[in-house]
């Protein structure tokens, strides 16, 4: 007679006991819910998919990641895009190491840029502005701002050609009394 010490180990032994017997009587395992020619054909599309379908997207989305630093410099007018935009072309040669770099670059002011140049924007900034002012959707006091701007640059002797023409084009651009007063005020 088997004499058990302590109740957890009666439990035990009849865990035990019927564990065995389950496993005597357990049907045999499948590796697949297919069989046959189902599953090598099945096999062939997952095969044909993984060595087409995944590499492709896999380059996919490792551009999409790289031109993303180019992206938020662009929708930042970031004076220094284009440059931001060489560095995503060179991480992708380099396969992403110089990518950290141009995130990084995207995101901060470039120190002492508007010291040399007069602008913390790229030119497209301007131009896009410029369209906006000419069809009459930009309000009066942004006008004036961009108009202060454009001529502080042009004070430094750093105002583009093309901004130049856009300057004279806002001169044309007709401002309401209330802001023009404000203007004089300033």
């Amino acid at each position: 007679m088997v004499r058990f010490r302590s109740p957890n180990a009666r439990d035990n032994a009849t865990r035990l006991a019927a564990a065995v017997g389950l496993a005597a009587v357990a049907a045999p395992a499948s590796a697949s819910f297919l069989s046959g020619e189902t599953l090598d054909t099945a096999a062939t599309y997952i095969a044909w998919f993984v060595v087409f379908v995944v590499p492709a997207a896999v380059i996919v989305l490792f551009w999409m990641v790289h031109v993303m630093p180019e992206k938020i410099a662009a929708k930042r007018h970031h004076p220094q895009k284009d440059a931001i935009h060489t560095l995503c072309l060179l991480s992708l040669v380099f396969g992403g190491l110089l990518w950290p770099f141009a995130w990084l670059w995207a995101y901060t002011k470039p120190i002492g840029y508007r010291l040399a140049y007069g602008t913390e924007k790229h030119d497209d900034y301007y131009l896009e502005m410029g369209k906006k002012a000419k069809a009459g959707e930009l309000p009066d006091d942004d006008i004036l701002h961009l108009r202060n701007e454009l001529d502080s640059m042009a004070a430094k002797g750093t105002l583009p050609a093309g901004l130049k023409g856009l300057r004279q084009e806002l001169d044309a651009v007709e401002i309401g009394p209330a802001s023009g007063a404000k203007a004089g005020a300033a």
